[in-house]
């Protein structure tokens, strides 16, 4: 009987399986390349790298995007300024609030009807972009402690994450996609008591802090996976046009919110962590992960003053109508505008270009934080050990529906 052939090599299956920067020919002999992705857990979603090692070194790894197809640019083509709103959530989709907040304080500045918004809208958007900003750090931290080996706290992040998302989703009724943050206002008020429940919810939250300080970042085995492992120097970042913890994470403090000073950010007290090589060398793994949990405690104290302004100058009145600022038509005078905001992981900005005839924008573009950070994954990687590749590519933090935007 002969017997079935499963596999038959030829030399043409590299350059036809899927398109590569690297072929046999560019090789050298001690080369090969490896394809991790798009479906590797450790990619954070619909990722394809394509790694060049040598042994267990790596010569370079190159970024293959687009296997999302989230289309949100030309979504926003036909689409009324308002409507966009929701797929503005689906671009990082782990932190939509901040998105959404960064969206509609762009179309408010075109419209001239920024300094309109009244302070308890402000606070509000506040509050619900920095629970957001530590739903998304939250995942962060979990998968990434997951990544390279610790389950533990992936369980505790997401329970705590819970918390957080029911909170959201009493204000709007969604658990992740929210359509909250409305031009001109917001959808509803805060629910009655609300403000109650939120700060019972922080009370909690500070002593697990703590623990996962504990747990993670203080860890003998988590410092030597991160420690001295894909630095990331100060030029190179600003070079590639990396923020967020990422930027910060190599010694500049550089965050939006200061920077900018929009929506009521100016009025509260918070700092600005960066990185400063405690544990290894500024800009490396460690520092990433120490920045967004530092982060995490700065989120809590701008919430605190928050729910202090909202239960106190501007607390809720039976007159007050969250919807009243909304435009019904929103029609811009014809402009090119670029408006940002600092997302959890950078900053994400709103190109508008309107023609001051209708109310769907020419063209919208978002700028994307993590398009930014994960083009530089190449400079961080080698000379790396392949073993630190997974922890390198976790410490970006990128979530791929805005990159394949």
């Amino acid at each position: 009987m002969s017997q079935d052939i499963q596999y038959e090599y030829r030399p043409e299956y590299l350059s036809i399986s899927a398109p590569n920067k690297y072929n046999s020919e560019t090789l050298r002999t001690e080369e090969m390349v490896l394809n991790m992705g798009p479906q590797h857990p450790s990619t954070h979603g619909v990722l394809r790298l394509e790694v060049v090692t040598d042994g267990e070194v790596v010569v370079d790894v190159v970024p293959h995007i687009g296997y999302l197809h989230r289309c949100f640019e030309k979504h926003a083509e036909s689409l009324p300024f308002n409507q966009i709103i929701p797929y503005v959530d689906r671009l990082d989709y782990v932190a939509a609030m901040n998105s959404e907040h960064a969206y509609v304080m762009g179309v408010e500045r075109m419209l001239g009807i920024e300094n309109d918004i009244p302070k308890r809208i402000e606070y509000i958007r506040v509050v619900v972009a920095e629970l957001n900003r530590l739903a998304s750090h939250f995942v962060a931290l979990g998968t990434y402690a997951m990544d390279i080996g610790a389950y533990t706290p992936f369980l505790w992040m997401m329970r705590d994450r819970e918390q957080i998302l029911r909170l959201l989703e009493w204000t709007c009724g969604a658990r992740m996609l929210y359509n909250y943050v409305w031009i001109g206002g917001l959808f509803y008020d805060l629910p009655v008591g609300f403000e109650e429940r939120c700060l019972e919810f922080i009370q909690y939250l500070k002593p697990k802090l703590v623990e996962l300080q504990q747990l993670v970042v203080d860890n003998k085995i988590f410092i030597q996976r991160t420690a001295n492992v894909g630095v990331l120097p100060l030029p190179v970042a600003i070079n590639y046009g990396c923020t967020g913890p990422m930027l910060r994470g190599s010694g500049l403090r550089y965050d939006l919110r200061r920077v900018d000073g929009y929506s009521v950010y100016p009025e509260l007290d918070f700092d600005v962590p960066i990185g400063e090589g405690k544990m290894g060398t500024v800009g490396d793994c460690w520092d990433r992960t120490w920045v967004r949990v530092v982060e995490c405690w700065e989120s809590v104290k701008i919430i605190e003053q928050s729910l202090v302004q909202l239960q106190g100058d501007y607390k809720r009145t039976p007159s007050f109508d969250p919807q009243a600022m909304v435009p019904k038509k929103i029609r811009p005078k014809a402009m090119d505008f670029y408006a940002r905001a600092e997302n959890s992981k950078g900053e994400l900005g709103f190109f508008f270009r309107t023609d001051g005839r209708s109310d769907i924008p020419v063209r919208c573009k978002a700028r994307a934080c993590s398009f930014n950070n994960l083009s530089v994954i190449g400079e961080l990687s080698k000379g790396a050990l392949l073993a630190d590749l997974v922890a390198i590519i976790g410490s970006i933090d990128v979530v791929m529906g805005e990159v394949d935007r």
